[in-house]
């Protein structure tokens, strides 16, 4: 189709624009690079068919935004898609006879589905381009109090100006090229039927008139592709590539909430945490680039919808942008040059973070805010010691008697008193060690629930026993609060403790010490089967283990999902069986399961004053509950009953906030 100076002249910007992507992309590699650790390779093969599944069927953007999900998806299939129709209609242009596949029929439906995904790209882009630049989406902006980089509040808006009319233009201009194509020809082609629509505009056209036309939009849609190539790796389009990447090249998690152990035995490590840009590991820089600038994040981050100065999505930006204008210090190699604080996150922010991993859930590309703002943590209490002053109460608790609440051991079981709970020195062997956790342990509220499931154990007569005074706390707060050290030392002694007494099987009331005993111990040398009191009174129930009074409880309830087990232990259906298998009418909350608002007692907050915002979390979901005029809210986590319980006393509500296990114990024969 081309003649001959076409082609040359072609080439040549094909030369020069590949050049000019490649070190854009080149500078990428180093910088990622240049993060602390590296992939293990290893595990990409087992990866592929997974990554492959989410890249084609976009499922993590279905969870949030269904119309703009589907919109959003025309774009991505269509651009997929287009990669193998700009080899054709390239190859094609130098070789005429050239087909992208062989056989006719493949060829024909190869042709159709060009002809559907041009149309889809442009109706998905003007969808888009209306949504950003006419009605302004809300979901879509930055407030003006939130910390965003300079370049950013026009940049983003010019780079989706850009993007979108590159976009518009290709296909747009590529369809008119079909269809002076089909007009030359002087027949239809069914397997176009929209470009041959088109085609009959232009009968009245001669030859040569359709032949510049057929010229002139391949130019303007290859000509397109040449210009954007360079900027490609500037520009917020590139996720379409870092996205599966990212689900390829994340480090091994057994939970999305779990945090990797630092090493405080190797003496060459004078760097704890994330100071500075570059103290961040090659994931979080891959997220950077990864990021697609959707604010998901942000919509459902508790913090951010209390208004809180957090926004995950401005801290993925901000360090996008900042590897975009000063990445080349970073792969050079220049440390502390760009300091973390006040560059992409507050410090305010930073400690507003309920650790909820909402943001890592629903992240269509499989970006982990969450992660950069723990390891801020660290970096300002491991390395400057900077953290806030309510803080102090509960570091010096978990250093002195072990626990944030400062309650001494001897005091451990006072929560038992009256009751047969036997410890490890009257059982030494059980099947179950209950680890009563420090809540159920010390809260006047949380050991109502504590003394339940004791009755429940009792009264099915499984063998368990407790540490009684050896037990401490699990350290999960000090983790999140950014204090690894202090946590480093409580996990180290509570597995040395439980390899001691040969333990293989842990029960647990508390969601927190759940996750941390299964997830983040193995780190440590602690491999255990780790269960959550609503699992097994749910095989209790199942095995014919509880016998019921009969009373059955014919009330709505709504069952509030804690982060640490709903969206971070994948414990959903436990709890609800069990409230229905009690005559619970059980009716949903708009935000549960995995897609569950915080109660904003986790990420250390339990221990500090609420950062400054509208509301407290507490009182959003305590509302929200409310609304579906259940007269119980069930929670399964001491810290969502502290935190419920004191909702609902601030709002003078006569909704009862009950753990799962209070409920089954009142219907206990």
């Amino acid at each position: 189709m081309l003649s001959l100076i076409e082609k040359i002249i072609f080439g040549l910007g094909l030369v020069v624009s590949g050049y000019f992507a490649w070190r854009g992309f080149y500078r990428i590699f180093r910088i990622i690079s240049a993060g602390k650790g590296q992939p293990d390779w290893k595990l990409i093969p087992g990866r592929l068919a997974a990554a492959a599944v989410k890249f084609i069927s976009l499922e993590p953007t279905w969870k949030l935004r269904i119309g703009a999900s589907f919109f959003h998806a025309l774009i991505a299939w269509g651009f997929s898609y287009y990669l193998l129709v700009n080899l054709q209609d390239v190859v094609g242009g130098y070789f005429p006879d050239f087909k992208l596949f062989g056989d006719e029929i493949l060829d024909d439906i190869f042709r159709l589905g060009a002809d559907i995904f041009t149309v889809s790209v442009a109706v998905g882009i003007l969808y888009m381009f209306s949504r950003r630049f006419i009605f302004k989406s809300r979901v879509l902006l930055q407030s003006e109090d939130t910390l965003l980089h300079p370049k950013a509040r026009s940049g983003i808006l010019r780079d989706s100006a850009i993007v979108g009319a590159f976009t518009f233009m290709h296909v747009g201009f590529r369809f008119l090229g079909e269809s002076f194509l089909i007009a030359s020809s002087a027949h239809t082609d069914p397997w176009q039927p929209m470009a041959s629509s088109v085609a009959s505009l232009w009968g009245g056209w001669s030859g040569a008139n359709l032949e510049i036309g057929i010229h002139l939009s391949f130019w303007i849609t290859q000509g397109l592709v040449l210009f954007f190539l360079p900027y490609l790796p500037w520009s917020k389009h590139i996720h379409l590539f870092f996205a599966p990447l990212n689900f390829l090249l994340k480090p091994e998690r057994r939970s999305m909430g779990e945090l990797t152990a630092l090493d405080f035995e190797d003496e060459s490590v004078d760097q704890f945490g994330a100071i500075y840009l570059e103290d961040l590991g090659y994931e979080q820089f891959v997220d950077a680039y990864a990021c697609i600038m959707c604010n998901r994040c942000t919509e459902v981050c508790p913090a951010n919808q209390t208004g809180k100065a957090l926004s995950p999505a401005a801290m993925e930006i901000n360090k996008r942008y900042l590897l975009n204008y000063e990445g080349d210090k970073v792969a050079a190699g220049d440390s502390g040059s760009i300091r973390l604080i006040d560059s992409v996150i507050t410090e305010e922010a930073v400690w507003a973070c309920t650790s909820c991993a909402a943001c890592i859930d629903i992240c269509p590309v499989g970006n982990e805010p969450m992660r950069d703002i723990l390891d801020i943590r660290r970096g300002l209490v491991l390395m400057e010691n900077k953290f806030p002053e309510t803080l102090q109460t509960a570091f010096r608790g978990m250093e002195r008697t072990a626990n944030p609440w400062n309650v001494p051991s001897e005091e451990r079981m006072k929560w038992a008193e009256g009751l047969d709970v036997p410890t490890v020195e009257q059982n030494p062997n059980p099947e179950y060690l209950w680890w009563v956790g420090c809540g159920p342990s010390t809260d006047s509220r949380a050991q109502k629930t504590a003394r339940a499931f004791a009755e429940i154990l009792n009264h099915a007569g499984v063998d368990y026993a407790v540490l009684g005074k050896k037990e401490t706390c699990t350290g999960d707060s000090a983790r999140r609060a950014g204090n690894e050290y202090l946590f480093s030392e409580l996990a180290t002694n509570n597995v040395a403790l439980f390899n001691e007494i040969q333990i293989q099987k842990i029960l647990t009331t508390c969601p927190h010490c759940l996750h941390t005993i299964k997830n983040e111990y193995p780190a440590f040398g602690g491999e255990f089967e780790v269960v959550h009191h609503t699992t097994l009174i749910n095989e209790l129930i199942g095995n014919g283990q509880l016998e019921m009074n009969g009373n059955m409880l014919e009330e709505m309830v709504t069952f509030h999902d804690p982060c640490y087990l709903g969206r971070q232990n994948d414990i959903l259906i436990d709890p609800r069986s069990i409230l229905q298998h009690n005559g619970a009418k059980l009716v949903e909350m708009p935000r549960s399961g995995n897609q569950s608002f915080c109660c904003g007692a986790g990420g250390a907050q339990m221990w500090k004053e609420e950062e400054h915002g509208t509301e407290a979390v507490k009182d959003n979901r305590f509302r929200e509950a409310e609304k579906t005029k259940a007269g119980i809210l069930a929670v399964g986590c001491p810290f969502c009953m502290i935190m419920m319980n004191d909702a609902a006393k601030d709002a003078g509500s006569e909704m009862q906030v009950m753990d799962v296990a209070e409920i089954v114990a009142k219907r206990l024969k």
